[in-house]
């Protein structure tokens, strides 16, 4: 997954892999099932299981903040722990059991996958949750373009109704294009190879032992996790001290500016999948925004802006905060964009690539021809038929033509249709670019058609319309290219493409009902999108704003604001454009501006805990790099799923307003 990866920022996993897989002698013994055999009745069950727990893990990083790892290699590490368990149990029992094939590990991975996609593509943190009233409130009732016309509360309904009509047409726009992505351009995919890679080795002779210390170790730290958690809740009571996740807490204090951190074991978890520049580019925006920027903002007040202004008043301080954050989203996204596509024209007018030839034929070499031949031939067995493909994307198309104007009526229908004409190109590009490069673009997409539609419709509903169309845009190109993804993983682990295709399905189903009541789940039992709260929402006010900007402009910014915002748009295209041509052994410290924007606007408390989880790994990567490689996919797994799991009981205790027993809280000692 994840990337991008924003709205919130989809971070996929570093590159894991740069060559073709080593030959595997475990695939010629292998018997390969039919397709309807590797998608089976216990397998969807883990799906559904694992669907929910990673929507919940993505809506609590969406509402909080923003930065959302790729889970895929933890899915498959998970899909294996819950079937080879379930399968001891039942052999200890003297039952006899389905044997468990890398395929089934495969299609359970792509089903928990596409699930959890449309947490994060579904935008209940950042364009639906931009309708609502509270963040209309938050913006300013008086201020322009911000209209009280513009509000669509979240209702369970209708949120599934939208989810359903927009989520299934990205499916269709790519498929016929599988073996040229895949066959022909020979993309990489990292998150896919690196799931793969996963994948065959808990199915060979070799890789058993390591994977059942891998499950362990998966265990063993999702228990730590969870119980430190419930630890942090149990002291957590009201108080006018205390608060939800901010125990135990330790503040650090830079040139008289303090922001706290309390362990979270779900950033520390974020830390140790993310890649080091990513980490430290999120401590860097935290130190350059809350260490310097703001406090320099702040002694203008009374000059710059009018003083004693309230801390969410758009014509103050955090004025600058939301527009800087999002002119950096901006700068780095377009910059991205434009690069994605000049590659992608790039290499598609090169000629395909031939099949590798050896000049020195070894038996390795002939090994690993046989090997690829047999994928070859695996993955073009079960055809997915161009016409299936075409008719399936039109006749949703239509549907959502006229489903999509009864959800949002200042969505005209004429504007999904150009929507959904132009969309199987963009998604085209962004598939292309995520198997350069693993990095998904999809909410850059769906900025670019919120701005349009946004600023096409004008005062008679732009605002609605534009983030409406930004879910329709973001929705294809997202989930074509997680299909993509899981088709690489396929073709790597023997899979059928038409049981990769139909676990797509079956998984983005799946997303439709759990994506909408996992969030529900945390609407009902939180204050979601309240600046108090820990679930601030903080991509919800930024796209509206968006939307607000391309309706009306920049009329009522603070003073220097504009000019400020202009400054950080260039400096983060400039920045992207010195990691580029700057030498490898130099741009790998260029900080990421697309991750240095999240604390510029929802705050510096996670980039401790996400830099403590980097130095983590760096240390270990040191002492023992192979452990490292092996089991510090499988620590943050257990970190982040451990955290996450905890959000349902503390939810249930939330809703049945049952608080905490005790507050305690650290604070440091005075300065004077």
């Amino acid at each position: 997954m994840a990337a991008e990866q924003e709205p919130p920022v989809e971070i996929s996993e570093p590159l894991l892999l740069h060559d073709e897989p080593k030959a595997d002698d475990d695939l010629d013994l292998e018997q390969i099932p039919e397709w309807k055999d590797q998608i089976t009745i216990r397998g969807l069950f883990v799906s559904a299981i694992l669907g929910t727990l990673f929507c919940i893990i993505t809506h609590k990083l969406n509402l909080t903040v923003g930065i959302i790892p790729s889970l895929n290699v933890a899915a498959g590490l998970l899909g294996f722990f819950f079937v080879k368990s379930w399968t001891a149990f039942l052999s200890k029992l003297g039952l006899s059991v389905q044997p468990f094939t890398r395929q089934e590990n495969t299609v359970i991975q792509t089903c928990v996958v596409a699930c959890y996609g449309l947490a994060f593509s579904g935008g209940f943190g950042s364009y639906l949750l931009s309708m609502d009233e509270k963040t209309y409130k938050l913006i300013g009732e008086d201020y322009p373009g911000n209209r009280a016309e513009d509000v669509k509360n979240p209702g369970l309904l209708w949120m599934m109704a939208f989810i359903f009509v927009v989520s299934f047409l990205g499916l269709f726009s790519l498929v016929p294009l599988r073996k040229v992505m895949v066959l022909g351009y020979k993309l990489t995919y990292p998150s896919g190879t690196a799931t793969a890679m996963l994948i065959n080795s808990f199915h060979t002779n070799t890789g058993a032992e390591l994977a059942g210390k891998q499950v362990f170790c998966l265990g063993k730290y999702l228990s730590i996790s969870f119980f430190w958690s419930c630890y942090k809740w149990f002291f957590s009571g009201v108080g006018d001290s205390c608060g939800f996740d901010n125990f135990p807490s330790f503040g650090l204090t830079l040139f008289k500016n303090s922001f706290y951190f309390d362990f979270s074991p779900t950033y520390v978890g974020c830390g140790l999948i993310c890649p080091h520049i990513v980490n430290c580019s999120v401590l860097l925006g935290a130190i350059i925004s809350w260490g310097f920027l703001w406090p320099f903002i702040s002694q203008q007040a009374g000059n710059w802006y009018p003083a004693n202004l309230d801390s969410n008043d758009f014509k103050g301080l955090y004025g600058y905060k939301v527009f800087i954050a999002i002119s950096l989203i901006l700068g780095d996204g377009l910059y991205n964009l434009i690069k994605i596509i000049l590659v992608t024209i790039k290499e598609v007018c090169r000629n395909s690539q031939s099949l590798p030839t050896f000049n020195d034929v070894t038996d390795e070499a002939t090994k690993l021809l046989l090997e690829q031949k047999k994928r070859d031939e695996v993955f073009l067995k079960d055809r997915i038929p161009l016409w299936f493909a075409a008719s399936g994307y039109v006749a949703l198309a239509a549907i959502s033509i006229v489903a999509m104007p009864m959800l949002f009526p200042p969505l005209k229908w004429y504007l999904v249709l150009c929507s959904y004409i132009i969309a199987p190109a963009l998604a085209f590009c962004n598939s292309y670019g995520t198997g350069l490069t693993d990095w998904s673009l999809a909410s850059t997409y769906g900025k670019i058609g919120l701005f349009i539609i946004a600023s096409v419709v004008g005062n008679r509903g732009g605002v609605i319309a534009g983030l409406a169309a930004c879910g329709v845009m973001m929705s294809i190109v997202s989930t074509a290219a997680d299909l993509m993804q899981d088709f690489k993983t396929g073709y790597l682990t023997l899979s059928s493409a038409k049981s990769m295709f139909v676990s797509q399905l079956v998984g983005t189903a799946m997303g439709c009902v759990i994506a909408p009541l996992t969030f529900w789940l945390y609407w009902s039992a939180f204050d979601i999108g309240s600046p108090d709260s820990p679930y601030k929402a903080p991509y919800a006010v930024i796209y509206r704003e968006m939307a607000i900007l391309g309706v009306e402009g920049f009329s009522e910014l603070p003073k220097h604001c504009l000019a400020m915002c202009f400054g950080f748009f260039v400096a983060a295209m400039a920045v992207n454009l010195l990691r580029d041509l700057a030498p490898k052994r130099f741009s790998q410290f260029i900080p990421i501006p697309m991750a240095m924007a999240v604390p510029f606007y929802i705050g510096a408390y996670f980039a401790i805990d996400m830099f403590i989880g980097t130095v983590i790994l760096f240390v270990w990567e040191r002492l023992n790099a192979k452990g490292a490689e092996d089991y510090a996919g499988a620590v943050a797994s257990g970190l982040i799923c451990g955290d996450g799991i905890w959000t349902v009981p503390s939810a249930i205790l939330s809703i049945f307003r049952i608080n905490p027993p005790i507050c305690m809280s650290f604070a440091p000692s005075s300065s004077d």
